[in-house]
């Protein structure tokens, strides 16, 4: 492989391993954001803010670290044959797959893309009685889809060097 796939090989897997070990910590925001609705609406008068928040913080944990998932091998894969192939062919299925999710991707990106600016031009809010900017999270939505991408892009450089006999790492 040449040397500029391996330095973007390189280089997003650095990126992402740190963007998703960051994101893991998230959990405890949303447990905190959580457990204070649960005292709030038991104790005081119950916020507006905090479903929202959590489910908000949710999107930003699941599509943030999505790319952290998929570098470590972590998303669900069916196995009924796929364990049973030798590296090579698995590779092979593997960048087949990943090309389509690839181009799934750069839809979702044009759509996360057309949203967000959407979002910012016309101010959207929600339609909750809380009623926040939509923008913040849509473009967290979208950060989130451009680092799946370039991860996917990884992943398909290292199952073509894998088919090839020749692994990057």
């Amino acid at each position: 492989m040449p040397k500029a796939i391996r330095w973007y090989v390189r280089a997003v897997d650095a990126m992402n391993r740190f963007i998703g070990r960051c994101t893991m910590y998230l959990i405890f925001v949303m447990i905190g954001v959580l457990l204070y609705s649960s005292i709030s609406k038991t104790f005081f008068t119950p916020a507006l803010w905090t479903m929202e928040t959590a489910q908000f913080l949710m999107v930003g944990y699941f599509l943030i670290g999505g790319a952290y998932s998929m570098q470590l091998g972590s998303h669900v894969r069916m196995d009924l044959l796929y364990s049973r192939w030798s590296s090579r062919t698995r590779a092979v299925i593997d960048a087949f797959t990943i090309i389509l999710l690839i181009v799934y991707l750069c839809f979702l990106l044009y759509g996360g893309i057309s949203s967000s600016y959407y979002a910012l031009e016309y101010n959207e809010t929600s339609f909750s009685s809380w009623s926040p900017r939509m923008a913040p999270i849509k473009i967290i939505m979208t950060i989130g889809v451009a680092l799946m991408l370039l991860q996917a892009i990884s992943t398909f450089f290292k199952d073509v060097a894998v088919a090839w006999g020749k692994p990057l790492e």
